[in-house]
């Protein structure tokens, strides 16, 4: 079972924004660890670090058969995802396909989000973290259109 389309729409938007927010003062880092930091803060202060942790092992688990590059990463205790900024500092999202691991990774998250939260809390938890970026209830985490 793959990730839902309007999933991986929504956590390449979040890719892809981080991709062009880096500050280039800032060391490099991967937009998928990126946007997987601003999910750990945002969703940490609403589930603590081990319903986080839970959340992101899950998805891992689900992204890893789709994105077998995944393999070497893994989710620490406190929540923190090792052994994927290796492997994607060098890949452009937009052009190289080996991306699609960090959007799987992101989709799931996004996904698991979406079930156990519902949509409204999602959106409402991704506008904290991404206060600059529009997410609008007529562009759901469904991929739907008003």
């Amino acid at each position: 079972m793959t990730a839902a389309p309007g999933m991986r729409d929504l956590a390449h938007q979040l890719l892809v924004y981080e991709a062009g927010a880096g500050n280039a003062s800032e060391p490099l880092e991967c937009p998928t660890l990126r946007v997987y930091e601003k999910l750990r803060q945002s969703l940490g202060e609403f589930v603590g670090v081990a319903g986080f942790y839970s959340l992101a092992s899950r998805a891992l688990a689900l992204a890893k058969p789709e994105a077998p590059s995944l393999n070497a990463a893994q989710v620490s205790g406190d929540g923190a995802l090792q052994g994927l900024g290796e492997i994607e500092t060098q890949i452009d999202i937009n052009k190289d396909p080996a991306g699609e691991g960090g959007i799987i990774l992101i989709a799931r998250l996004l996904g698991l989000l979406r079930i156990f939260l519902g949509e409204a809390l999602t959106l409402s938890l991704l506008r904290n973290a991404w206060p600059g970026e529009a997410f609008d209830d007529r562009n759901s985490v469904h991929g739907r259109k008003a």
